[in-house]
């Protein structure tokens, strides 16, 4: 047992990049963090200054701020330099240049990427040097963002994500007595306009470097343009920026129309949801949300140099519904119903469309592979609403694509022999559309009402990850998430092998796979991460026992 919960510690300084004990690194940064979220939390902050210097001045912080950025997906992507680290040498220097004294950021590479609607949204793209200097401020900042933000903002937060803040929708309109009205909030240009005197004043972190990356400026066509405002779309530290510029929100909401569970509230039903720059606000009626809300929202944005959109802004009854996320929220009848939304549906159509068009004499072993993670992935994301429908409509439409790619292959052949050679039946399934590799491996298209529905269970709204109170909350999220997923179940069969079946604590045998834990030999408040090294097995109360000596409850 105390080979399993004891960590190894540094013998001596690494003389390369091979050389960073990593687990030690993650333990050192994550304990400042931690500190830092405290201290934020009693608002001491002198004390938050004076930790995040020491953690941008430390070298575990330097070292993870340069391995995130050449393991992210942008790591072959230059700025105006067109340097990359690519070279553990190059790593290793790398640590030795994020230095404050004499740091002179460069403008951005301006590049553009196409929207859904057909525009292009600008993006900019920093130099290694830079990415990797944001990198290690954001870990000093990200602290104070997760523990000042609002309760109910899930865009760009660790632990949070696009279900978090549809299930939140849910519970403020799903209610017979729950507000009626809705409006959505669409911030024009928010990246582009945010005011930089008020990120100045406002964002606990150094001024002069934060100062030197808003004004950077831009490169395009080998012309240098000024940046007077807003944050670079493409910047490591960017989302964070954006989040607590738009932060506070809420709290100015409650205090004007209550805080949620008094009198105040139950009589004007104001509930806000956010994610990143999107938002919807509820209320009891058309002219509470246009008369007074909007023009706090408009006062609120007025001084961070935004402003809401007039057209895209819209107040709407639910029993007309709204899109928000890719959903659409409905009532029928006095039911709550959350399904994808035509938009969503009509650009996932499209987008298979596109590949089944490009591949029209590829293999059919190719074309699955193309389009499996296409389905997949869109199903997986509507997977917690009422999509069960639609998941069938997309499966017809994607047989109806592949039967007529098919028949174009064959014209001369008959439809029965066009059909035996490339659809077939699987354990009494007809019309699989189904190949076999040169091994002999069956490779099968992914069909989306094979994806289970499964209500989304919401983070709980305080929850923060730099707070060792939610340690244990979060690991039984993490238990939840694998019994669910099953994804990790080979990780699981390990772990439970290498305790002989055992639980490290009372050392008797699991009963059942609702019997058992999983536990962070190393917490994740102290840098641990869910490698299988860091993971054990205990029973339920065992599990409770252990933290409750480790005084994480």
């Amino acid at each position: 047992m105390s080979t399993v919960f004891t960590v190894p510690a540094f013998s001596h300084p690494p003389q390369g990049w091979h050389s960073i004990d990593w687990i030690m690194i993650n333990r050192q940064v994550r304990g400042l963090q931690v500190r830092i979220a405290k201290a934020t939390k009693e608002q001491r902050w002198r004390k938050v200054k004076t930790l995040q210097r020491l953690l941008t001045r430390s070298f575990a912080a330097k070292a993870l701020a340069v391995r995130r950025v050449t393991e992210n997906r942008g790591r072959q992507t230059p700025g105006i330099d067109g340097e990359l680290w690519s070279t553990p040498l190059a790593k290793w220097k790398a640590i030795g240049r994020l230095q404050r004294t004499g740091y002179r950021p460069k403008p951005l590479r301006r590049v553009y990427i196409p929207k859904a609607n057909g525009s292009r949204r600008p993006l900019g793209i920093p130099t290694m040097l830079d990415r990797a200097m944001q990198a290690l401020y954001l870990l000093a900042l990200e602290p104070v963002s997760e523990t000042r933000a609002d309760r109910n903002s899930y865009g760009f937060r660790p632990h949070r994500s696009t279900a978090d803040a549809i299930e939140q929708c849910f519970v403020n309109l799903s209610r017979k007595s729950s507000a009626q009205w809705t409006m959505e909030g669409d911030i024009k240009g928010c990246f582009d306009n945010i005011s930089h005197d008020w990120l100045l004043a406002n964002i606990p972190l150094d001024k002069q470097v934060l100062r030197k990356w808003l004004k950077a400026g831009y490169m395009e066509s080998n012309r240098l343009f000024a940046t007077e405002a807003g944050t670079p779309q493409g910047g490591i530290i960017s989302p964070v920026l954006a989040n607590m510029a738009l932060d506070g929100l809420e709290d100015v909401l409650q205090s004007h129309f209550g805080r949620k569970n008094t009198k105040a509230a139950y009589k004007t039903k104001v509930n806000y949801v956010r994610y990143a720059d999107d938002f919807i606000i509820t209320g009891i009626s058309k002219e509470l949300l246009e008369d007074k809300v909007k023009p706090i929202v408009e006062a609120f944005m007025a001084e961070r140099g935004l402003e809401l959109s007039p057209e895209k802004t819209l107040i709407t009854h639910i029993t007309e519904g709204f899109d928000f996320l890719g959903q659409n929220l409905r009532k029928y009848n006095g039911k709550m119903l959350i399904k994808p939304s035509r938009k969503s549906l009509r650009a996932h159509l499209q987008k298979i469309k596109s590949i089944v068009r490009s591949n029209r004499t590829a293999e059919q072993g190719n074309l699955i592979a193309q389009l499996n993670p296409v389905i997949r992935g869109w199903a997986n994301y509507h997977r917690h609403v009422v999509a069960k429908e639609t998941f069938g409509y997309v499966d017809y439409r994607v047989w109806k694509l592949l039967w007529r790619w098919s028949c174009r292959r064959h014209k001369n052949r008959y439809k029965r022999w066009v059909r035996s050679k490339y659809f077939h039946t699987v354990g009494g399934e007809r019309w699989v559309f189904q190949s076999v590799d040169v091994f002999g491996k069956p490779k099968r298209l992914f069909k989306s009402k094979s994806t289970p529905i499964k209500r989304h269970i919401k983070i709980k709204a305080e929850a923060n990850p730099y707070d060792r109170n939610f340690e244990l909350y979060f690991e039984q999220r993490l238990i939840k998430s694998w019994k669910e997923k099953q994804l990790h179940r080979g990780k699981l069969r390990m772990i439970w092998t290498r305790q002989k079946h055992r639980c490290l604590i009372c050392k008797q045998l699991f009963k059942d796979h609702n019997d058992w834990d999983i536990h962070h030999v190393v917490r994740r408040t102290d840098g641990g991460g869910d490698e299988i090294d860091n993971l054990v097995m205990l029973h339920v109360n065992c599990h409770r026992q252990l933290h409750s000596l480790q005084g994480d409850m």
